[in-house]
């Protein structure tokens, strides 16, 4: 019979494969810190949205506690060069996974996982997409704004994107190109051969059924545990390549199947995996962090239903515009409506709300030292409690009362 894991059990052994309750709170995170994270990670999704601060900063805050946010872009664009690519939506991953992924390139050359626009554009126009590469083979390094010829805008093929960000974007996923992020979060476009070192680029490629079974495993030790559809989704794999695979790696040893109590689904955990006696701390959770990815899991392992608002109409918002789950210890014990308002120098909470199980004093406390360490994360000095929820008025009188002095 496969092992059975009881519920706190199995959020214990996921937050542990995580990287909490390793809080660093005696010294100053450095990029050692942050590099040894995110290669635990394996993937660190990006997006656009500054509302607080762009997400890939908040996993390594969430999981270490306040750091310089350039420290994030040293590891990732510098030395040790992370490299982006089209994973769990754009994203960060270590250069050695650089091979795992040549597959998803090859699958882009033959016109699958992409973009309509992008494949119309690659069948129709070749000459003006090699003219784009040759560019930046002479040029070096480009934003797309400083392509020569930008190409035509507007049309019913390209949508709202120039023919020349499509160029860009198919070159990147078919892999001739490579992504760095400048300025202000800004795609510079290079050639991969100067992004990624030679002997990584020189590396054996795997068969796309290797690479897809060498993910899986990752995944699951990223995961700790999880079902089928967790595993899959950790790097959105697709489901009916990926999901054939699992019980081959179940018989080969590289995946023990388990079960969950409560769940209705078998799940799977690396072998010989070691659970945590306990998991203690506090994190403000970005809606992308790998925790709260996937809806299901979130209610699955945390009773959490989850959902973001920012395009829900306002008068339809439950909960607000960019709300943050809260961990405390190896529950999520509230969820608050945060904003960054660099204006005037607070971090803004609109709303907060207490999860039905948790104790309303300890989250209020709690909550209020992490919003003052987020507060010091993004570089304001000021916090301010709004009006809505069951949470603000005991999080207003613990925000006071954790202001630094």
């Amino acid at each position: 019979m496969p092992p059975s894991l009881s519920l706190p059990e199995a959020r214990r052994l996921a937050l542990g494969a995580q990287g909490f309750g390793n809080r660093i709170d005696h010294r100053a995170v450095n990029r050692g810190d942050i590099a040894k994270l995110m290669q635990r990670l394996r993937v660190i999704q990006l997006d656009s949205v500054p509302v607080i601060i762009r997400t890939q900063y908040m996993p390594a805050f969430s999981r270490l506690g306040p750091y310089d946010p350039a420290l994030h872009d040293d590891v990732a664009y510098g030395q040790d060069r992370w490299f982006e690519a089209w994973a769990h939506e754009a994203s960060l991953l270590p250069v050695e996974s650089e091979p795992l992924f040549r597959w998803m390139k090859a699958a882009a050359r033959e016109g699958r996982f992409v973009w309509k626009a992008m494949r119309e554009l690659a069948e129709k126009h070749p000459a003006y997409v090699a003219s784009v590469r040759d560019e930046i083979a002479e040029r070096g390094p480009l934003l797309g704004s400083e392509l020569s010829d930008p190409g035509t805008r507007g049309s019913s093929s390209w949508g709202s994107y120039s023919q020349g960000a499509l160029a860009l974007d198919w070159l990147w996923r078919t892999g001739e190109l490579g992504i760095r992020r400048v300025g202000n979060f800004e795609k510079q476009f290079d050639l991969m051969e100067r992004i990624i070192a030679a002997e990584i680029l020189a590396a054996p490629t795997p068969t796309e059924e290797d690479s897809l079974r060498q993910l899986l495993v990752q995944s699951a030790e990223a995961l700790g545990v999880g079902t089928a559809k967790c595993l899959i989704d950790y790097f959105r794999l697709p489901n009916r390549l990926a999901k054939p695979l699992i019980p081959g790696l179940v018989a080969d040893g590289l995946l023990q199947e388990c079960a969950v109590d409560s769940w209705d689904k078998p799940a799977f955990m690396p072998p010989k995996v070691k659970i945590p006696k306990q998991v203690e701390g506090r994190a403000l959770l970005s809606p992308f962090d790998p925790v709260v990815w996937l809806r299901e899991r979130a209610l699955r392992l945390y009773d959490f239903h989850y959902r973001i608002e920012i395009y829900v109409p306002k008068k339809k918002r439950i909960w607000g515009y960019y709300v943050l789950p809260f961990l405390l210890d190896d529950r999520i014990a509230a969820r608050a409506d945060i904003k960054t308002d660099r204006k005037d120098g607070v971090l803004r909470i609109p709303a907060a709300y207490l999860e039905p199980h948790a104790d309303l004093k300890r989250t209020a406390a709690e909550l209020a030292a992490e919003l003052w360490q987020l507060a010091e994360l993004v570089g304001v000095d000021r916090v301010v409690v709004g009006r809505k929820g069951d949470l603000v008025n005991a999080l207003r009188v613990e925000v006071k009362a954790h202001a630094p002095r």
